[in-house]
């Protein structure tokens, strides 16, 4: 009643002075009764001011916020009461005040006292009530608040900023997306609660803004929050890494390039997901998704620009200590993401791709013996499709990546072995790979020097130095400096580790010999084989190659190169297979065979006699038997009726059948030559 008469006296002062005494002798007052008489107080002040309350609202709400920290639940409640009152009546002018009535409630949401509780849930629910219906909200002021209460690890604190944020997301005239980047973070956080009802609340607020993302994504800050979904695409919590990783996938799809400077950290959070499991199928299908439409992203453009000329992305604003701490360490403090998580502008500034990132994330991968066999394929696929689209760039890296391609050779799968090859072909045919006396691949092993691989002249037309030999074959230029390189590396890889040899040593060359030019492989293997000090190492590697060149599919072409020797070219791979497959001395007979030198491999087999007949001999001569008998040497058969000219060949068989033990394979030769016909009944 007293206010009353003081408003309609237009009174202020005394009006300023009864709430004052509400204040300061009552409502913070020692005595807990008194504080409650001072709430009441306030409270009925507010009811009697009516519409003008608005002029007072900063003294009657600090008392009423003090008494919400008070020890005395009850207290608590009153004030929570109070305030209900007070907001009541001001409506829409307690906007600017919004900060420290926002404070106060997140706190009280999380009251031990269920009364409290249930007040400041009334309280809340008006105040949204009045920020929907009101276009005064001053969001730029309250972002920093939510920002800091987002992190809050209490649960019913948690709810009470979700449900904020989905008001203010369903509130037209409040554009909550231009303040993501300012949240993401925590959201993602609160994600994790061990509360399911918070985590739907959660899903459901991420979910409207992916929404609002796919409408209006050419308003969306991609580039400052790539960064903090970088982070969370690596949670061990399913829920957060599965809805990270479909925002990472929108975002590559929507933001194209722009997610390109960011693409080392991507990776470092997608290849791992690769190798899931079926209990995390659905993280593995879009990590999947996200890792095909980056690898889109690159094209063959990023290999003509200058990095070092290139204008880096500028930050809109300093990041935070604490963000960019989290971002270096998602990426082992890689430049790239330690760049900000305030991103560049992308239609002012080309985005650039940063290759040593990348490059050094893949390594790292294939480094790791513990990653799972599909991020393998995945890291070889990348280097594969980085050597297509950018290989002027990709050379830099080609001399610190080839020892682990080399490594992964040994790897217990054949597809990833496959897809490292691939690799391993296109560096050694890259024409970026070529090197004009400078460059990367110009090390001591890039070419053969003279002294250690070339064979001394014996004026053959392959007594030049170096790789000259392999030069005078016409698809040669094809092969860069790297591949002579690949060659030596390969060979010295066999020897170390027989085993490689034994179990996948022909399907390597087999497969390279696809991917490469075949009669190159045999050439220069040849070549350096010539040179080879382990013996041993070098018959058994010589008989492997033999055994590939008469048998597989891969190699006809060349087999009937060989078989005609009508060609220089030809001649000269025969005359440089030859000088190694001495190394074996069955391989040679073969090779012979192969190539109709029949009356030398008849004199080759004259002097077995003075070689030490041991029972791996005698097996080379066992296969080498089963081999004639192959569809390979059909031609060698067909000849054997023309006995008056092909009478080497014929003793040359015979030969071999003296060599041979009684044995199946005796047998087997025995029964051929048997059905060589009588000279004499072949006569026309």
């Amino acid at each position: 009643r007293l206010v009353r008469e003081f408003v309609a006296q237009n009174n202020t002062s005394q009006i300023k002075h009864v709430i004052q005494i509400l204040s300061q002798e009552f409502a913070l007052s020692q005595h807990p009764h008194s504080r409650k008489g001072g709430l009441i107080g306030l409270a009925a002040c507010s009811i009697a001011l009516g519409k003008d309350s608005g002029l007072y609202l900063k003294e009657l709400i600090e008392p009423v916020l003090t008494c919400f920290n008070d020890a005395d639940s009850r207290l608590r409640y009153y004030a929570c009461e109070a305030l209900y009152n007070i907001v009541k009546v001001a409506r829409g002018s307690v906007l600017p005040h919004f900060n420290v009535l926002f404070d106060g409630l997140s706190k009280l949401a999380a009251d031990p006292d269920p009364n409290v509780k249930s007040g400041s849930e009334l309280l809340d629910r008006l105040l949204k009530d009045i920020v929907t219906e009101s276009n005064q909200f001053d969001l730029v002021s309250f972002i920093p608040l939510l920002r800091e209460r987002i992190y809050s690890n209490n649960q019913y604190a948690r709810q009470f900023i979700i449900s904020w944020i989905l008001v203010l997301e369903s509130v037209p005239d409040i554009n909550l997306l231009d303040y993501l980047p300012e949240i993401l973070d925590g959201l993602f956080q609160i994600l994790g609660d061990n509360s399911k009802e918070i985590r739907k609340m959660c899903e459901v607020a991420l979910g409207e803004f992916l929404k609002e993302i796919k409408k209006n994504p050419s308003s969306v800050k991609f580039a400052e929050m790539a960064n903090i979904l970088v982070i969370h695409c690596q949670a061990s919590d399913d829920l957060i890494q599965l809805t990270a990783m479909c925002w990472m996938r929108e975002f590559i799809q929507l933001a194209g390039r722009v997610m390109l400077p960011y693409s080392s950290g991507i990776l470092t959070a997608v290849l791992p997901c690769l190798s899931y499991d079926d209990r995390k199928k659905n993280i593995k299908e879009v990590a999947n998704v996200c890792n095909q439409s980056l690898m889109k992203l690159v094209i063959p453009e990023d290999d003509d620009v200058d990095e070092a000329k290139q204008p880096m992305p500028v930050p809109a604003e300093p990041a935070s200590e604490e963000t960019l701490s989290k971002a270096e360490a998602v990426s082992g403090g890689e430049s790239l993401l330690a760049r900000a998580i305030r991103g560049a502008r992308p239609e002012r500034i080309p985005v650039t791709l940063n290759l040593d990132g990348i490059v050094q994330v893949l390594d790292c991968h294939l480094h790791d013996t513990s990653i799972g066999m599909m991020t393998r394929i995945a890291v070889l696929k990348w280097l594969y499709h980085l050597y297509i689209k950018t290989p002027r760039k990709m050379f830099r890296h080609t001399d610190s990546l080839f020892p682990i391609l080399l490594r992964t050779l040994s790897d217990e799968s054949d597809e990833v072995i496959l897809k490292d090859l691939e690799v391993l072909a296109e560096i050694a045919s890259s024409p970026a790979g070529q090197t004009e006396g400078q460059g990367p691949a110009e090390g001591p092993e890039a070419r053969p020097s003279p002294a250690e691989l070339h064979v001394p002249g014996r004026g053959s037309p392959l007594s030049s130095s170096g790789t000259k030999g392999m030069e005078c074959s016409p698809s040669t230029p094809t092969m860069n400096s790297y591949f002579y390189k690949f060659m030596i590396n390969l060979l010295k890889r066999f020897s170390s580790e027989r085993k490689l040899l034994e179990t996948r040593g022909a399907f390597i060359i087999r497969q390279l010999c696809l991917l490469l030019n075949a009669e190159n492989i045999f050439h220069s293997m040849a070549d350096i084989l010539l040179r080879e000090e382990d013996l041993k190492f070098a018959s058994t590697m010589v008989h492997t190659l033999n055994t590939i060149l008469l048998t597989s599919s891969e190699l006809f072409q060349l087999r009937n190169q060989l078989k005609d020797l009508k060609t220089q070219e030809s001649r000269n791979l025969f005359c440089c297979l030859y000088r190694s497959w001495c190394h074996n001395p069955v391989t040679t007979v073969s090779l012979c065979f192969l190539t109709q030198n029949y009356k030398h491999a008849y004199d080759l087999i004259q002097k077995f006699g003075d070689l030490e007949v041991t029972v791996d001999f005698l097996t080379e001569v066992d296969k080498l038997v089963q081999l004639i008998e192959c569809p390979i040497f059909t031609y060698l058969r067909l000849q054997l009726l023309d006995v008056k000219n092909n009478p080497y060949l014929i003793k040359a068989l015979y030969g071999l059948l003296m060599l041979l033990p009684q044995s199946s394979a005796f047998q087997l030769l025995s029964h051929r030559l048997q059905c060589v016909p009588n000279p004499e009944l072949m006569q026309t």
